[in-house]
């Protein structure tokens, strides 16, 4: 099959691997990819959604993946789809679950699903008033746009959740993207990832995954995109799966019929359990970043079929079928991240001896260029993650971080406690 990827991160890198791994025959292209994909992938030069899609119509792509969230929110599905083409993802009105937070809220709210309260308002006195209101701390402030996971706030007092709110009413936080907020009250449990493949009609519901935003160890330092993840979580049950499935995702998929905008596509279900009850935080409409990397390897039935029945409506004809292994993934970031950009620096790899290294961890690349003399360079951000998979989550942690001890670049930053949350350390 002829496949096209939508995307430059490890995400992406995930899919494509994955996909590659299965079927050699497979032929993959990326838009834009990065300085790794063209390892096993053809990577294509930056271009319009319009000018990707005749590219893709004049190359017979069989099916696109579309990755991170803006070409979503921006309607690269639509423009496909005038073309007739095979395309995974949210149309533009579907994608605005992740592209607006208070139509997000708003969706929740009118068809009964479970979430935390709220107020959704672009007048300061009003989230004032409401703050004022509130009988229990913190207070969370959100934009409403897309701020690259960075437009959530968890205010420890009053007064931080006002200067919060004035700050991004004004544009001055986050620009246009705040203009618009949501102040809702703080649930205390613990947070889970689950991501349903939909096809508009049917959904698979994948294992649940958990992050770890923080920078440090121990949940310190700036919230970023993820620093690593682990899949399946053993804090989620039977019992919380089926309630997600029953007051969730089938409300949500109802309900985005009822509104014209049929979802098809990876809907990411950020929730917070408390005593075993879940409720929404946010829906984003593509895999998280580092999730995808660490459930991709734990899909033993044909990725590429998945996502191709899901974008063609046919999700009830197949059978989606995950290893009974563990995945722990843990990301390798650069020297200034997340505060700014980091001077390129060289990746060196060790050779890989150890069979069982070599047989269970790979490497997925997102922040990196090939330079004129052939070599890999980190270039910023998260460089890259490195994934174990084990019988256990103690087995596949303590492989993901034999596989980072292969890697080396100036600057390098890593968390140590990747899947404590599990393991009690």
């Amino acid at each position: 099959m002829k496949i096209l990827i939508v995307g430059s991160g490890a995400r992406e890198y995930s899919i494509g691997y994955g996909i590659k791994k299965q079927d050699k025959n497979d032929e993959i292209f990326y838009m834009p990819g990065n300085g790794a994909t063209d390892e096993f992938a053809t990577n294509l030069e930056k271009m319009s959604y319009e000018d990707l899609a005749k590219w893709a119509k004049e190359n017979s792509i069989e099916l696109t993946i579309v990755g991170p969230e803006d070409p979503l929110v921006d309607g690269i599905v639509d423009v496909f789809k005038k073309e007739n083409l095979t395309i995974f993802g949210p149309s533009k009105d579907a994608a605005r679950l992740e592209g607006s937070k208070v139509y997000m809220k708003n969706f929740l709210q009118k068809y009964n699903i479970p979430t935390a309260r709220y107020i959704e308002t672009s007048s300061l006195e009003d989230a004032y008033k409401f703050i004022d209101g509130m009988d229990k701390l913190p207070i969370v402030v959100k934009a409403d746009g897309l701020c690259a996971g960075k437009g959530v706030i968890i205010a420890q007092s009053k007064d931080e959740a006002k200067k919060t709110a004035g700050e991004m009413l004004s544009g001055k936080a986050f620009g246009d993207a705040g203009k618009k907020i949501i102040v809702e009250e703080f649930l205390d449990g613990y947070e889970l990832s689950m991501f349903a493949i939909c096809d508009g009609d049917d959904f698979i519901l994948l294992p649940a995954a958990q992050d770890h935003k923080r920078l440090k160890d121990n949940d310190e330092g700036p919230n970023t995109g993820g620093m690593g993840a682990y899949a399946p979580t053993p804090l989620a049950n039977d019992e919380l799966y089926e309630k997600v499935k029953e007051r969730i995702i089938k409300p949500t998929l109802d309900g985005m019929k009822k509104e014209g905008a049929a979802f098809e596509g990876v809907l990411f279900i950020g929730l917070m359990i408390v005593e075993n009850e879940p409720y929404v935080l946010e829906y984003n409409v593509r895999f998280g970043d580092p999730e995808c990397e660490v459930l991709m390897p734990l899909m033993k039935s044909s990725i590429k079929d998945m996502f191709y029945k899901a974008a063609t409506n046919k999700l009830n004809e197949i059978k989606v079928e995950f290893s009974e292994k563990y995945a722990v993934g843990v990301v390798m970031a650069s020297k200034n991240y997340p505060y700014s950009s980091s001077e390129p620096a060289e990746i060196i790899l060790d050779e890989v001896v150890h069979d069982e290294i070599a047989k269970n961890t790979h490497i997925s690349f997102a922040g990196v260029t090939r330079m004129d003399d052939g070599k890999l360079y980190a270039t910023g951000g998260r460089v890259l993650i490195c994934i174990g998979l084990g019988d256990s989550i103690k087995e596949a942690r303590d492989l993901a971080y034999l596989r980072c001890g292969q890697v080396h670049f100036a600057g390098k930053q890593l968390r140590t406690d990747i899947a404590y949350q599990a393991l009690g350390k």
